[in-house]
Formats: structure tokens, C-alpha cells, sequence
């Protein structure tokens, strides 16, 4: 059998480019809605590999993955959390528009970086269709998302400090740094 390597098979999520042809940001989804479990890119592997598993009665919220071709100051691609109608499986990668940022640093180990969370809604979605920036989604469901990603990261040993949230235009420069840190790698 002759050996297969991960640029010949498999997702090719590595690969995607940042936007559609419609200019919708392209999020990647680890971790399915009202699933325990988060799925972590692999660029060996070329495919998802469960990194999480979130204790009894703790789920996400809201799908939650990455956009493609970013690089954040903590070293991964910059993460997004994506209103959806309904749960997709991880892997699926799901045209968004941008509401807002959710500004954040995280310490692990005496170290302290940036860790922030960028907030979109599926372009194809039927139940949010009519948001289309921060004002359009409840205050609560924001503390809501804070105190999730506080417990989240509090569970892997990981402190976790909201800054505050940010608007569209803070999130599409946010990005497009992370954008710009991706070409550089």
C-alpha cells in the first residue's frame, strides 16, 4: 500500500483563503453547537483530531472554530464563534459576516497574551439573518459568552480576562492582522 501524506489526502482546511467570492469570512467549525467536544486542526494529520472534551452539562454555545488563514498572538489561527440555525459538524466550513470581537488576554504558565474571540453569523442563516452587528445581539447572550470562555479555559488550567467587545470594524482589523501575521509565518 503506498504511504499517503497529509498534503495528498485528507481536509485541506490549512489551504482555505480567508473570504468567499461573496467576501464572507470563511470559519472552519471545531466544535459543534451544544457539543462537549472540541476538535483541534492538525496540519499533519490534514484532518480534525478531539483535543477537548468539556465536563458533564457544559456545552458550547455556539459553533466555535477558526478563520482560515489567520495567525493570532497566541499562535493559532484567530478563533470565531458562529450564530447558526442549527449544529454542523466539525469540519464544515461555514461563510460568515463578521459582528464583533470579543477582546480577551489568557495566562498559562506566567504568560500572557492575547486570546481574543471574534463573533460572526452564518451568511445562509435563516434566524439571524436580521443580525448584523453587536446592537442586534441580546447583552446577555454576550456575558453569557465571556463567562463560558472564562469556565472553558478555567478548566484547562487557563486564566481566561475579558477586555470588553468591539464592534465590526474592530473584528475586520483584527483579522486582517492576523491575516497579514499568516503571510509573514
Amino acid at each position: 500500500m503506498p504511504s499517503v501524506h497529509a498534503s495528498d489526502a485528507g481536509m485541506q482546511l490549512s489551504r482555505l483563503p480567508l473570504q468567499d467570492e461573496k467576501g464572507c469570512y470563511l470559519a472552519v467549525i471545531e466544535a459543534a453547537a451544544g457539543s462537549r467536544n472540541k476538535c483541534k486542526f492538525e496540519p499533519d494529520y490534514g484532518a480534525l483530531v478531539l483535543h477537548t472534551v468539556l465536563p458533564l452539562g457544559v456545552s458550547f454555545p455556539y459553533a466555535f472554530g477558526f478563520i482560515p488563514s489567520t495567525h493570532a498572538d497566541d499562535g493559532d489561527p484567530i478563533d470565531v464563534l458562529v450564530l447558526l440555525d442549527e449544529p454542523v459538524q466539525p469540519g464544515t466550513v461555514v461563510p460568515a459576516r463578521l459582528l464583533g470581537i470579543l477582546e480577551a488576554e489568557q495566562t498559562e504558565d506566567g504568560e500572557t497574551v492575547r486570546n481574543d474571540r471574534v463573533l460572526a453569523v452564518a451568511e445562509k442563516s435563516e434566524c439571524y439573518r436580521q443580525v448584523h452587528g453587536l446592537k442586534n445581539v441580546d447583552k446577555h447572550v454576550l456575558r453569557r459568552i465571556e463567562r463560558f470562555f472564562v469556565f472553558y479555559h478555567g478548566e484547562q488550567g487557563v486564566e481566561f480576562r475579558p477586555l470588553g467587545w468591539r464592534g465590526k470594524t474592530t473584528a475586520a482589523a483584527a483579522v486582517q492582522k492576523a491575516h497579514k501575521a499568516y503571510g509573514k509565518r
